[in-house]
């Protein structure tokens, strides 16, 4: 992977911190899970030892997250949420009106991680949503692909930043 294939993702310093204190306990953790699948392993046959089976199938997931954690906090941009309020960027609290629907929608412009303690549904940066509205100033039309092909209308309505 080279540098321009990494997505820079955005989080306030709380969310890091959250994360990294995730991370810190899971690595942690590792003895523990070590500990019990050597237990499993001494109850004998592993062919029909589910304690063991369920215990090395726990210490992948916790190790996926690890690693998961770790690309996250490597490529992270921490920072605090935009102050400016009438740009689309990271951090902001969009109200969208999509072309033909007279209702709003409200969605968090960032990550799911930043996003976890909020009752707001999340566009990443990166999805063909979050690009079009990237740098879109309130009153803007963008618009930007669908999966089947066409092509969809949003109008930025308002703009705030995040306070999670």
């Amino acid at each position: 992977m080279t540098v321009t294939d990494t997505q820079v993702t955005w989080l306030t310093q709380e969310a890091y911190g959250r994360l990294k204190a995730e991370l810190d306990e899971l690595i942690a953790n590792r003895p523990v899970i070590a500990a019990e699948i050597n237990a499993r392993r001494e109850e004998g046959d592993l062919k029909e030892n589910g304690g063991y089976h369920a215990a090395r199938e726990e210490q992948g997931q916790q190790e996926a997250r690890i690693r998961q954690l770790q690309e996250l906090l490597r490529t992270a941009q921490v920072g605090t949420a935009p102050a400016s309020s009438d740009i689309a960027q990271p951090g902001m609290v969009l109200e969208l009106r999509y072309d033909g629907d007279d209702d709003t929608e409200t969605v968090l412009l960032g990550s799911r991680e930043e996003g976890s303690r909020a009752d707001l549904e999340v566009v990443s940066p990166h999805s063909p949503l979050g690009a079009a509205l990237l740098g879109a100033h309130i009153g803007d039309t963008r618009e930007y692909p669908l999966p089947n092909g066409g092509q969809m209308k949003v109008t930025l309505v308002s703009a705030k930043p995040f306070v999670g």
